[in-house]
């Protein structure tokens, strides 16, 4: 089982909306990939409601049967899209790939 785990500190401000609210779009579209991905086991995000100064804004836990299968995600169209917004409102992001 393969783990791939990735943070994102948020401009206050992108694509015309604040961190907060980018934030939830971000929740949304990876909820969206649920279900939709082969080799996809679990996906989980959430918006950080501590807001300590270690903190980051948005959390993404994902498992995958295989690293092909987190190879595959990576380009896969509704990810590539996610990514392309994320681009946008991030300013900072932190990942880590390991296997369990």
């Amino acid at each position: 089982m393969i783990k791939h785990i990735v943070l994102w500190k948020l401009k206050s401000e992108a694509e015309g909306a604040t961190a907060e609210e980018n934030g939830k779009k971000i929740v949304e579209k990876f909820k969206a990939l649920e279900g939709n991905v082969p080799g996809l086991v679990s996906i989980e995000s959430g918006v950080d409601f501590n807001r300590s100064a270690a903190a980051w804004d948005v959390g993404l836990l994902t498992a995958f049967k295989t690293k092909a299968d987190l190879d595959f995600y990576q380009d896969f169209p509704a990810h590539v899209e996610i990514k392309k917004f994320m681009a946008k409102v991030a300013a900072d992001r932190c990942v880590i790939d390991y296997e369990v």
